[in-house]
């Protein structure tokens, strides 16, 4: 089964280096500009979060697919830095100390990265079990989401924060059933 892996295009938030977890926000012009001028890997079903930002993404990539949802490939629920960007940040003693943990502390108000994971890893496992025959799978999401999945099946394997991407980029793999095999960026 091959499976890519693309995180959504750009939004304003994106732009500005602001944590945009729950916040619906649409793609901006730029983002839609990226996404227009690159090529993805066909594919026989598309699932997507139900953020707007990948909906968007999804149909400007798949225009002729049916798009199939599954809610907990949202991205992590940032709390109290939700909207905001490590300027408006700076100074903030709860933000040093989420940093100084590496980023393992729960964010305030917000998910806890770990609980992020859990909900991501079992919504893959959820959807390759409602999904089997299909061959080939193109999952619009959260660079978060798409982190936590290659943390933990992508061969080599490497740490949650080595597998970021762009917006409008990815990796196209395939998976044994019980690995991902990296066969190429997108």
């Amino acid at each position: 089964m091959k499976i890519s892996f693309i995180r959504h295009g750009m939004t304003a938030g994106n732009a500005e280096k602001r944590y945009i977890g729950r916040t619906d926000e649409p793609l901006c012009e730029n983002g839609i500009g990226i996404i227009k001028s690159k090529r993805y890997p066909e594919c026989d079903i598309v699932i997507s979060s139900p953020m707007r930002r990948c909906i968007e993404t999804a149909k400007l990539i798949y225009p002729a697919k049916e798009i199939k949802v599954y809610e907990n490939f949202r991205e992590c629920d940032f709390g109290g830095f939700e909207g905001k960007n490590y300027i408006d940040l700076n100074g903030d003693e709860y933000y040093q100390k989420w940093i100084d943990s590496g980023g393992k502390l729960a964010f305030p108000g917000g998910e806890s990265p770990l609980d992020f994971r859990r909900r991501c890893l079992a919504e893959f496992e959820r959807m390759l079990e409602e999904i089997p025959e299909y061959r080939n799978i193109s999952l619009i999401v959260h660079g978060g989401t798409i982190m936590s999945v290659l943390e933990k099946y992508a061969q080599p394997h490497k740490d949650f924060y080595d597998w970021q991407v762009k917006n409008g980029s990815g990796w196209k793999t395939e998976f044994d059933g019980e690995k991902l095999i990296i066969l190429e960026k997108i």
